[in-house]
């Protein structure tokens, strides 16, 4: 028999002391259930580990894209998102993976492989110099910011001259994903979104006439000729748009606050740091858990498109629900200590890069970066330490620091 879900507003998103540290809440909503109603998000959020797969893999839960109003004044914001893999459900969403995996499958990801490990040892290289003789260094910009912006614009093909566009909007787009977000900073993401979106359709045109070896060329390739209109074995130009956007937003996001996270929790725990130091042949696993200790992205929606059941709870047609993945990820029915940072955990089914139809699928490059990061830093930094008070960024969905001051 179906349940309703706890009706309590079990946190606000936007109190300074939750997103500091939003895990001892999650501990007691887990106690008392496996979904609750959130009234101040109006849907129901999930917190077990079952209850978010669940949420993740239903084919009853799917994306569905929902323009930001009034819509207007989100022209190009809507058309990112409105055109991206991540917001489309089957049968869109079928092919536009397809056209993409096959072109990302054409070995990117081992193609930048060397590309990966030859940047974060110049910059960790850098680190070492401004670190020497007991200096001070914020770990973000000098190696977390740089390193996936580096990567994903090698990517995509993008110009040395014009990466450093490309962090700046990714910041100002992905803040629309936070709940009360202000006015003024909504404005600044449809700005970032119309420049970045002018900048990728000169870009496509440019590789219409200039093939390269990168992805962009590779997704030009699926573009009907002299069409918008996409089909079966084809990607539009607006999906074509899109689809970067997207590889840029959710691949630096993602691996700068992996490493911002991840850094500053084995600072905190001196024992595995040392332990990752003497073998550094643990970063495989150590990548898994930092993605599981401090998720980078603690919420993500689903929308029933048919009658649902989950962890007991009903969700109608129509409404909401959303996985709270930092809830998840400190399961104790699926993690044994699961407070606890332990960087040769195994099994480690986090569910950090999604599940389902939307699996992260840029995941194994962004496996590589964090690794790459992790064991340049123990080698050549084996005694780095925090030189002061870290800042944690004043959102909660994506979850990251602003500031991770270090030294040796």
């Amino acid at each position: 028999m179906p349940t309703c879900p706890i009706r309590v507003a079990p946190f606000d998103p936007t109190d300074p002391a939750f997103i500091e540290d939003p895990y001892p809440v999650f501990e007691v909503l887990r106690a008392h259930g496996e979904v609750h109603w959130h009234g101040g998000l109006g849907f129901p959020v999930a917190v077990s580990h079952q209850a978010c797969s669940a949420v993740l893999r239903s084919p009853q839960l799917q994306r569905v894209w929902q323009d930001a109003k009034p819509t207007e004044a989100f022209g190009a914001f809507n058309l990112l998102h409105r055109n991206s893999m991540l917001e489309t459900s089957p049968p869109r969403h079928t092919r536009l993976r397809r056209l993409v995996a096959g072109a990302f499958n054409r070995g990117h990801t081992e193609r930048l492989r060397p590309t990966v490990q030859a940047v974060a040892d110049r910059l960790v290289g850098d680190l070492v110099e401004r670190l020497r003789d007991g200096g001070e260094a914020d770990l973000l910009p000098a190696l977390a910011a740089p390193l996936p912006i580096e990567v994903i614009a090698e990517l995509l093909g993008i110009p040395t001259a014009d990466r450093p566009l490309l962090q700046p909007w990714s910041n100002a787009i992905v803040k629309m994903y936070e709940y009360c977000l202000p006015v003024a900073q909504q404005a600044e993401a449809e700005r970032a979104a119309a420049e970045f979106v002018g900048y990728l359709q000169d870009l496509v045109a440019h590789r219409r006439r200039q093939p390269g070896e990168d992805l962009i060329t590779d997704l030009v390739a699926t573009l009907p000729a002299g069409s918008n209109r996409g089909g079966d074995g084809h990607l539009t130009a607006d999906e074509l748009v899109g689809t970067a956007a997207l590889l840029l937003m959710a691949g630096h996001e993602a691996t700068v606050n992996v490493l911002g996270n991840g850094v500053l929790a084995l600072l905190g725990n001196r024992t595995q740091w040392r332990r990752l130091r003497a073998d550094p042949a643990l970063a495989g696993k150590g990548v898994e858990e930092l993605i599981r200790y401090d998720s980078p992205l603690q919420l993500f929606e689903r929308t029933a498109v048919a009658d649902v059941e989950v962890a007991g709870v009903e969700i109608r047609a129509g409404q909401k629900i959303a996985a709270l993945l930092g809830a998840a990820a400190r399961d104790p029915a699926v993690f044994k200590d699961p407070e606890s940072l332990d960087i040769g955990r195994t099994p480690n089914p986090h569910l950090g890069f999604g599940a389902g139809i939307h699996y992260c699928l840029g995941a194994p490059l962004a496996r590589i970066e964090v690794h790459a990061a992790l064991v340049a830093l123990v080698r050549r930094l084996p005694g780095l330490r925090l030189a002061g008070q870290p800042t944690r960024r004043a959102e909660f969905v994506i979850r990251g620091l602003t500031a991770l001051p270090v030294t040796v």
